[in-house]
């Protein structure tokens, strides 16, 4: 497994999107100004550590959401698939379709498993001005939800 591009580092400001979500509506990173933005990118939809994570940012989306954040995932699977990920498993964020790694290869985030090409398990946790605050690397889906959350406590006391 090797990445093709370094991923962007903390205090870089976020590179900016436009990708269709699993509703097949464009979403942009500047739609969410104003906000903190978790940001994660993941192999597989349907896939045991992707289910994992995204249960858990489902299960804290409560936590995110009084803590001004929004969850954004990210992977190389089409919009179709993001559609029954979503429903199977009851997803409320947004999943966003990168089938030409555009936004994967601009986070640094493209990986290769075998013969396959994947999105790398990173997480950016983004601020409201769109500064990128933290950097997660091979993330472990199963504490990770729960490491951003306080994470941003941390960052957010750091801001008032």
């Amino acid at each position: 497994m090797y990445a093709e591009d370094a991923p962007p580092a903390e205090g870089a400001k976020a590179p900016g999107f436009t990708l269709k979500s699993q509703e097949g509506k464009d979403v942009s990173l500047k739609d969410f100004k104003g906000k903190w933005v978790v940001l994660y990118f993941y192999p597989k939809d349907m896939t045991p550590g992707c289910t994992i994570e995204a249960h858990n940012f489902q299960r804290d989306q409560p936590e995110f959401d009084k803590k001004n954040a929004v969850i954004v995932g990210v992977s190389l699977d089409t919009v179709d698939s993001h559609v029954q990920f979503c429903t199977k498993e009851n997803l409320t964020f947004k999943l966003l379709s990168d089938p030409d790694h555009v936004v994967v290869s601009q986070y640094g985030s493209l990986s290769h498993f075998g013969t396959m090409t994947v999105a790398a398990r990173n997480t950016f946790l983004i601020d409201p001005k769109g500064t990128i605050k933290k950097v997660y690397l091979k993330v472990d889906p199963n504490p990770h939800s729960k490491e951003v959350l306080a994470q941003l406590d941390e960052l957010q006391k750091k801001s008032d």
